[in-house]
């Protein structure tokens, strides 16, 4: 063999060498990556091989599977009442990634949760047969503010406060899941909704913060009654009116110019929701005693999860005191998701202490048995003390009684709440946020805790309140509970 054949021979076994390597790498280093990819198409082939696992609402079945007629994915997801439970489901489609529980839960849903694998599963590769996610959803409450809140843009949330347990989530307005999860009609349903300038995709219970206004008053006046500021809610309070936020000419004024705001008590300035007083309240604390309360509750949390990741409601850092002034009011830079609002009264309904919410409560594999269980899971942890949080429902108490929140009186049930109308746009240009947060509690002593937000209405701007468009809604849902 002359010396070319010779080289041109190694160079060949080098070249065949270098693909092995290479396959070898592919086959056994990469190939997992690849088969992950959300672009591999088998993956999609198998995830709709088979019917999916449910999402269970009060023991019933509030998605399912259909058969296919043409095409490679031989089943695609189905929703009952889609619209009411899409901010809880979320979505499964063939053409775009799951979302809500939907996404959370998707392994449990198809079948591929290690979990979920028998022996005989594991030696023959075969799927296993889908769990079912079991939601703490209550159906009646969950339509009750679907309907109270119709075509308005809003959303609502309400827990049980002594167990966390959320039984409602809505968002309006809303979509239907079952649009998108078919791959042939996906896309045109896609393009509709991301371009609906109301955003019916956004789950506004749960990520979507917005200045909670006068609502945020119960974070400050905890505070005050925690810090010894003031010994309780008769106590008059040191508050000028009206009162001008530190180094500004700017009068901090109140709604009802009539109300006997100037040195009111905590209870009076709930009553009347009284500016001055709370604005006062925030600068004579400080900005640092405000943020702790307000964390304690939950704001500014990364990983508010329920499972769903909800988005921070925020209390901002590095404000002067005028600044400070406005967050105790909820404006400046505050913003609060409903389900945030709903935290605080829970915590306050609970005798001070917050069980962690969950809308999830336990998952199970397809016979029935339990994965995982959270209501036995959830947290508790104490907010403000017994006495504290006994304060602030009789205050609350008298809001809806006596003051600005009497549209969520209910007949034979203690109800206490507090209204909150905050500033939209530039200068107030747009139209104002209405709030409602609130609790009730029947002769049984059965609680609920509701906050309700609504952004938009057709409703007159000067008819836009906390106890003119959300108290009813927090009303029907705190109603249907108890009934529950």
């Amino acid at each position: 063999m002359n010396k070319t054949i010779r080289r041109a021979a190694v160079f060949t076994l080098l070249l065949v060498f270098a693909l092995l390597v290479r396959a070898t790498w592919v086959q056994f280093y990469e190939g997992q990556a690849l088969a992950d990819d959300k672009d591999n198409r088998r993956n999609a082939i198998e995830t709709y091989a088979e019917p999916l696992g449910d999402i269970i609402v009060a023991g019933e079945s509030v998605t399912g599977s259909a058969r296919t007629s043409t095409g490679d994915l031989a089943y695609k997801r189905t929703y009952k009442d889609g619209e009411l439970y899409a901010p809880v489901t979320g979505y499964a489609s063939q053409a775009y990634a799951p979302t809500q529980l939907e996404g959370i839960y998707q392994d449990l849903l198809n079948g591929t949760d290690p979990r979920l694998k028998s022996v005989l599963d594991t030696v023959t590769g075969r799927r296993a047969d889908p769990g079912d996610v079991v939601t703490t959803i209550d159906p009646a409450v969950q339509k009750a503010g679907f309907e109270a809140l119709g075509d308005t843009k809003g959303a609502a949330v309400a827990l049980d406060p002594k167990t966390g347990r959320i039984l409602a989530v809505v968002s309006t307005p809303s979509y239907d899941p079952s649009s998108l999860t078919d791959a042939n009609t996906a896309g045109k349903a896609w393009r509709r909704l991301t371009g609906d300038e109301d955003k019916p995709l956004t789950n506004r219970a749960l990520r979507q913060p917005l200045p909670p206004g006068s609502t945020f008053k119960l974070v400050v006046a905890a505070a005050a009654l925690e810090d010894g500021l003031y010994g309780s809610v008769d106590e008059a309070t040191d508050s000028p009116d009206p009162y001008t936020l530190p180094g500004t000419v700017t009068p901090l004024s109140n709604e009802n110019p009539n109300a006997p705001c100037e040195n009111a008590t905590i209870r009076t300035a709930l009553r009347y929701s009284c500016n001055n007083v709370f604005g006062k309240m925030a600068v004579d604390l400080g900005q640092d005693k405000v943020r702790a309360m307000a964390e304690k509750f939950g704001f500014n949390d990364q990983t508010q999860d329920v499972p769903v990741r909800a988005y921070p409601s925020v209390y901002p850092k590095d404000m002067d005191e005028a600044q400070t002034g406005l967050s105790g009011i909820g404006q400046f830079d505050v913003t609060a998701t409903p389900l945030q609002m709903a935290m605080v009264s829970a915590a306050i309904a609970n005798d001070g202490e917050l069980v962690s919410p969950h809308m999830v409560s336990r998952t199970t594999d397809a016979g029935g048995d339990v994965l995982q269980d959270y209501d036995k899971g959830a947290r508790t942890e104490r907010i403000v003390s017994s006495a504290t949080a006994g304060q602030l429902r009789s205050a609350m108490r008298t809001v809806v009684e006596e003051g600005t929140g009497t549209n969520a009186r209910i007949d034979g049930v203690t109800v206490g709440g507090k209204t909150g109308t905050a500033q939209h746009g530039e200068n107030n240009s747009k139209t104002p946020y209405a709030w409602f947060t609130s609790y009730a509690e029947s002769s049984s002593g059965q609680e609920v805790a509701v906050a309700v937000m609504v952004e938009q209405s057709d409703a007159a701007r000067s008819e836009v309140s906390g106890n003119g468009l959300a108290a009813p809604v927090a009303r029907a849902m705190m109603r249907a509970a108890l009934a529950g």
